[in-house]
């Protein structure tokens, strides 16, 4: 819940800052020079690639969401079997253990998204998030049946 808070948060916040930025843009187009103009163009940019930015990642997550709800409803989320130290962090040694079952498991059954699902979920324990999200953007598009980028 804290993640999902946090995340609607950020979307606000640059919400208001993608209008702010396009009026001050509008407003310099506005002045009609040609510098004005050029500079007024350019801020338009950024809000534009933020809103496609932010729109990639909320369908990102919703869809990521739904697999969850999907998995967890089959009973298919992986169990939590992570060892923790003092303050509540995963232990490294623990989490590449995971990671190399999961490893091995989607290895065993490379086109069944479920299997994606759980190896983000370990790789996201490792802390790896590029891979972690790798790995998910595959289980969604497995699922999905779309062609899946090797």
């Amino acid at each position: 819940m804290r993640a999902k808070l946090t995340y609607l948060l950020t979307a606000a916040v640059l919400a208001v800052y993608f209008v702010l930025a396009g009026g001050r843009g509008i407003a310099l187009i506005g002045i009609g020079t040609p510098l004005t103009v050029t500079f007024g163009v350019m801020v338009l940019i950024l809000p534009v690639i933020g809103v496609w930015f932010l729109w990639k990642n909320t369908q990102f997550v919703a869809r990521a969401n739904q697999l969850s709800a999907e998995l967890e409803a089959e009973g298919g989320l992986p169990v939590d079997e992570l060892e923790r130290d003092g303050y509540g962090r995963i232990l490294r040694d623990s989490a590449d253990e995971v990671f190399a079952r999961r490893k091995a498991e989607t290895e065993d059954a490379p086109g069944d998204w479920r299997t994606w699902f759980r190896l983000a979920v370990a790789y996201h324990d490792a802390r790896d998030t590029p891979r972690a999200r790798k790995a998910m953007q595959r289980a969604i598009a497995l699922h999905d049946k779309k062609p899946v980028q090797v």
